[in-house]
């Protein structure tokens, strides 16, 4: 099913002729049979859309745990600021580590198995970092272990969510589906800043890990008995016996010889570190900037306005695509407007503006940046289905690189010079390198088909 809209949208992307000459490779019928197979019936689909839903709220509350409770973490354990830095940055490291396995076992035996393993280990850690807190006297450690083994076992998270959405849903219903998940995502901040906030000053920061544990562990409990049926063996996919990419062996070399591979990697690495940047650094600037300003405006209100128009975008995408439209065109259309029209919105910060128009600037450019949901995001899954678990693993793994070094650099380059512009300015470069290359080099013709044994037919 899935193969069939990308021809079709791979013919339109070409001239559009409807006699141009389709080609089939001699076993096409039982590949289409065994994709069509490996996909989720739709009321199946309706329920695991709400699953993974919730699955990425809870992700970012139990990430954002230790974030909200440093400060007062810091204070009972007596942590400077360089000690704060390392708890908090072993998350990171930890979660480059995994992305390319996760993607690749949930290629070979599902991503549903993949993701309930995840959260059981992830919850059950989050429940016992307090008691890992008050083991002993190397709490320093304990928590930067506690934080490195967090993201290992997230960083499998989203490539398994890319394999799923490759897997098991049809083409014209991925951009929502990604869509959605990144709604779950921006409710997960949300709820971690405010109700934690609010846990905080009540029962003290233990509370926040006990309940985001529980409620991460009910969830994985959830999925496991009412989805997969408490099944747990693994199961290997079913995927096209003539697919030119194995599963055990996926060959890097050949796959990033093609331009829309690399483009898509590129553009994803931007996106990744311009959006890592902003999310560091916006509360500082408005914090410097407006110091008489209601901090849960600028805290709260940006991320509001991307639940929304997350959804909205994943929505146009696929309309677009189920109306025919191309689908390099409409993966191209989406990610001019996360990372091109965003940056119009963030380049007037760089001069004198009222916090009113701040805040509306800032709304303007993280909802136009959730639009990569329908574009960049799940383009892995209209080039290499075979493999989109990996592929994205990579892309992720790399943005994140990326997203460190663009955030350090841009609080050296903000001690230097003393000023905001130039960080705004470097965003908005970045940005539009991504851009260029993609809507240059970019596309949606599957690369990962064999290029021998094919019968042309008129």
């Amino acid at each position: 099913m899935a193969d069939n809209h990308t021809s079709g949208a791979d013919k339109k992307d070409s001239n559009g002729s409807l006699l141009d000459p389709k080609i089939y490779g001699p076993d096409e019928c039982k590949e289409e049979e065994s994709g069509d197979r490996n996909l989720w019936p739709r009321s199946l689909a309706q329920k695991w859309i709400v699953m993974l839903f919730m699955g990425t709220c809870f992700l970012y509350c139990a990430r954002m745990a230790m974030p909200v409770c440093a400060v007062s973490m810091a204070a009972t354990f007596h942590w400077s600021k360089i000690d704060s830095g390392v708890v908090l940055g072993g998350f990171f490291w930890g979660y480059c580590l995994t992305q390319i396995l996760g993607g690749h076992a949930s290629d070979r035996v599902g991503g549903e198995r993949v993701l309930f393993f995840s959260a059981s280990s992830w919850a059950l850690i989050t429940a016992g970092t307090p008691l890992l807190a008050h083991l002993g006297s190397h709490t320093l450690a304990l928590m930067t272990v506690a934080r490195f083994l967090m993201g290992i076992l997230q960083g499998v998270f989203f490539p398994s969510l890319a394999s799923l959405c490759s897997q098991r849903v049809v083409e014209g219903e991925r951009g929502f589906l990604m869509s959605t998940l990144q709604s779950g995502t921006h409710l997960g901040t949300l709820l971690a800043g405010g109700l934690g906030t609010l846990m905080l000053d009540s029962y003290g920061w233990e509370s926040m890990f006990y309940s985001i544990g529980f409620l991460s562990g009910l969830w994985a409990l959830i999925v496991w008995r009412c989805l997969l049926k408490g099944e747990l063996t693994p199961k290997m996919m079913e995927t096209k016996k003539n697919s030119e990419w194995s599963l055990s062996r996926i060959p890097w070399r050949s796959l990033f010889k093609k331009p829309p591979v690399w483009a898509m990697v590129f553009a994803h690495m931007c996106m990744c570190s311009t959006s890592y940047t902003l999310l560091s650094w916006l509360p500082t600037y408005f914090k410097e900037s407006f110091p008489h300003a209601t901090g849960w405006v600028y805290n709260v209100v940006p991320w509001l306005t991307a639940i929304p128009s997350a959804l909205v975008g994943g929505c146009v995408s696929d309309f677009l695509i189920n109306r025919g439209h191309g689908v390099a065109s409409v993966r191209k259309i989406m990610q001019f407007f996360a990372m091109g029209v965003s940056s119009m919105f963030i380049l007037p910060l760089s001069g004198v503006v009222t916090f009113p128009a701040a805040v509306t600037y800032i709304c303007a450019a993280v909802g136009l940046t959730t639009f990569t949901s329908g574009g960049v995001s799940v383009n892995v899954q209209d080039l290499t289905p075979s493999c989109a678990g990996a592929l994205f693993g990579f892309m992720n793994m790399m943005g994140s690189f990326m997203g460190v070094v663009l955030v350090s650099l841009s609080g050296y380059l903000i001690e230097v010079t003393q000023s905001w512009s130039v960080v705004f300015a470097l965003i908005t470069l970045v940005n539009a390198m991504g851009l260029g290359v993609f809507l240059i080099f970019g596309g949606a013709r599957r690369v990962d088909l064999v290029e021998y044994s094919r019968i042309i037919e008129i």
